[in-house]
């Protein structure tokens, strides 16, 4: 087979705004660790649940200009899960930073989630050990929280009282009893390389 051909087919486009935008290349260990962590969590809480877990490589269909690949998604309405894809808005879209992808990610494709009606959206960089979570509010995807891993060297320039502040569970609003565990989600991360 020609490389140039292999290359060209393993090009994962998504159309955002009426545009083809093309990914970024294949993601890092890290970024695939991350998105099967949270698949994994949400998978074996939504067992025996109405709702499906999807993860990457499922193609979302929001409208005629945007169809999407979010690397994890929460469906709760199986009428939109079709053998080649859903179609409508899903429940949960998680999208797992890249560094070709974060302005998408936070600015055509976040509007396009809100505009469809995805309950809550999640943003997770790898690099800062961080998630996002934005909630329909209104309309409106909301900034809700941030949820961070401190790294050691941060920890201990806190006192007392500000490490026993720092949240290291939350919920999905979708769930009332489902809770998460930041570290659950950063497991099995390789350390960052300059």
């Amino acid at each position: 087979m020609n490389g140039n051909l292999a290359c060209k087919e393993d090009l994962r486009v998504e159309h955002i705004g009426g545009r083809v935008v093309a990914m970024s290349p294949r993601p890092t260990f890290n970024h695939n660790r991350i998105a099967l962590n949270i698949v994994v969590l949400f998978e074996n809480y939504l067992k025996g649940k109405r709702c499906t877990a999807i993860s990457d490589g499922t193609d979302l269909f929001l409208s005629e200009e945007n169809n999407f690949i979010p690397d994890m998604m929460v469906v709760c309405d199986p009428d939109k899960i079709k053998p080649n894809g859903v179609y409508g808005a899903p429940d949960l879209v998680v999208e797992v930073l890249s560094p070709g992808t974060a302005k998408y990610d936070r600015g055509p494709k976040k509007n396009a989630y809100e505009r469809c009606g995805v309950r809550e959206y999640w943003i997770v960089d790898p690099a800062n050990r961080w998630v996002e979570q934005y909630l329909l509010r209104e309309g409106t995807l909301e900034l809700a929280a941030v949820y961070v891993i401190f790294p050691d060297y941060t920890l201990e320039k806190m006192t007392q009282e500000e490490r026993e502040a720092v949240v290291t569970h939350f919920r999905c609003s979708l769930f009332d009893d489902f809770e998460i565990a930041l570290e659950d989600i950063f497991r099995g991360m390789l350390p960052e390389t300059r």
